[in-house]
């Protein structure tokens, strides 16, 4: 059974930072693509960052490019979100979701490419 948490969020004031963490269970955890995507009050969900099955690709919103960065993380099943230099805009739910196999050499901001999804962690950005 495949289980994605999020961790990591919380309230920052605007410039600062946070580093969300998704953990996945399941096997060949190293076979799909991630991606974080954020859904703040009244606005629907959005694509945030994305990397591929090896680390090797990324892509970003345009919002957060060269503020967020997206990794694996050195402990297995494990994939960040270092989040820097925050804005209020940034105040949202985030969600960490994995790719289908068909996907894993992508690193993509369509949802429909992302089978499995976490319950969230909400990042709040005050002025």
């Amino acid at each position: 059974q495949v289980e994605l948490v999020e961790s990591g969020g919380g309230a920052v004031q605007a410039g600062g930072s946070l580093r969300l963490t998704c953990a996945f269970t399941g096997r060949s955890w190293s076979s799909y693509g991630m991606g974080w995507f954020r859904q703040a009050p009244e606005k629907e969900r959005e694509f945030v960052a994305a990397i591929n099955w090896n680390g090797r690709l990324t892509k970003f919103a345009n919002s957060v490019e060269g503020r967020f960065t997206i990794g694996r993380g050195d402990a297995k099943n494990t994939v960040y979100l270092q989040m820097s230099n925050l804005e209020i805009e940034d105040t949202a739910i985030y969600f960490c979701a994995r790719t289908t196999t068909w996907y894993r050499d992508t690193a993509t901001d369509d949802p429909n490419a992302y089978d499995y999804w976490g319950q969230g962690t909400q990042v709040t950005v005050s002025s």
